[in-house]
């Protein structure tokens, strides 16, 4: 071989290497694709009772917004004190690289915690975090500097919501897209580098689901399940495809579980309060149904996640304790179900599921649609867990309201 050759192959195993980092990082809610699935290798088949090898952990502030890990950082966003902090760690050993904090006066009159509910997006060298009384802040990945920084329910007419603002955003080119919930402004995007709207759209009221954005059918759509139901949107202009009535048949309620794409032209939508799941078959510029149930696999909030034909979700309202389930999403059959778990919240890798029960217990469930078949358990974490776990490079990072913990998953 000669040097050039050499000098070739060499500078191609570390752009693979570099490509497969960026690709192990959790940047945003529900981890790179926004489906809960990582397609990280070599992790833990089983583990103690005790649970899997912990790395670090840390004391933490209020909130459900769950850490994301983005460049060798983990961000966590809280609420400590009188103020929302956003600050980044050291992914690996916890250490502590910059903060940001800004003065909170939110309070929740259903007494569910003052933090943070929305998970931070991370993109393009910067940090957006949507605070829990609408502030919208970017922050540099590097350095934690303030890029800019906009109130929500000000800039706009904002009816209040039930717990405060809990939709994360999300990143797609050079435009931040919300659901703001406003009059006129129910679903806005901003210029990521300087927080100027790009453009608004609908009247819809913000629901606690988070946006995706795919391309379907040969368009680029962002998909929001707001508090009405399904809006398709052109993510560049905001010019609405088409929408789809979706929603809880009583006012006390609103949507909150993340639409699911499956199978490349397949959208699932799942509602509490009555109102169950559609399976949506999406054309350019419309939908069709496939199927329709309250009794098949109704979200309260956690989003499900799929792994081939099967889609494994917690069926059931929170407060009268909700089950793990696993049903052919093709079919809209229910496979099994698994009592004790709560609205957990899980993580798809290889043939596994990572769920993280509202409890507290870290559960390792192979993912399969014969049987439950669980593989490993362990009490890590104290009632109740709501923030959103991620998997990055070999590590999982989850938190309840007192402590953030490290594990390594790696074999």
């Amino acid at each position: 071989m000669s040097r050039i050759q050499s000098f070739a192959s060499r500078l191609a195993l570390v752009v693979a290497l570099l490509a497969g980092a960026v690709a192990a990082d959790w940047p945003q809610f529900l981890g790179p694709t926004r489906n809960g699935t990582s397609k990280e290798t070599g992790l833990l088949e089983t583990w103690p009772k005790k649970g899997p090898p912990v790395l670090w952990e840390r004391k933490v502030g209020e909130g459900f917004s769950g850490p994301v890990v983005a460049d060798g950082k983990l961000i966590l966003f809280h609420r400590v004190g009188n103020d929302e902090v956003i600050e980044a760690l050291d992914a690996a050993t916890g250490k502590d690289r910059w903060k940001f904090k800004y003065a909170s006066a939110y309070e929740d009159p259903y007494r569910k915690g003052d933090g943070p509910r929305s998970t931070p997006a991370v993109g393009g060298g910067r940090v957006f975090a949507l605070g829990a009384g609408g502030v919208l802040t970017c922050v540099g990945l590097a350095d934690g500097k303030k890029a800019w920084q906009r109130e929500l329910h000000k800039d706009y007419v904002v009816p209040k919501n039930f717990f405060g603002v809990g939709t994360s955003p999300i990143l797609e080119g050079k435009l931040l897209l919300v659901n703001v919930g406003g009059t006129g402004a129910g679903i806005v995007a901003f210029h990521a580098d300087s927080g100027k709207e790009a453009w608004k759209a609908t009247d819809d009221e913000a629901s606690y689901a988070s946006p995706l954005v795919a391309t379907l059918d040969g368009a680029r759509m962002a998909l929001f399940f707001t508090r009405t139901g399904l809006v398709a949107l052109d993510p560049v202009s905001g010019k609405v495809r088409f929408t789809k009535r979706w929603r809880s048949r009583i006012n006390a309620s609103v949507n909150a579980a993340t639409p699911v794409l499956l199978g490349g032209d397949h959208l699932f939508l799942s509602s509490s309060y009555g109102t169950g799941a559609v399976l949506l078959r999406v054309k350019r510029d419309g939908v069709e149904e496939v199927w329709k149930s309250d009794k098949v696999l109704s979200a309260h909030f956690s989003t499900p996640v799929a792994v081939g034909p099967h889609l494994f979700g917690f069926e059931g309202r929170q407060e009268e304790g909700a089950s793990l389930r696993c049903i052919d999403w093709k079919a809209g059959k229910v496979l099994w179900t698994e009592d004790g778990f709560g609205c957990g919240s899980a993580i798809a890798a290889g043939n596994n599921l990572i769920v993280l029960s509202e409890g507290g217990d870290l559960v390792l469930v192979e993912a399969t649609g014969a049987r439950y078949r669980e593989k490993a358990r362990a009490s890590v974490l104290a009632r109740p867990c709501r923030a959103h776990p991620a998997l990055a490079n070999g590590r999982l990072y989850a938190r309840d309201d007192r402590r953030l913990v490290c594990w390594n998953l790696k074999k």
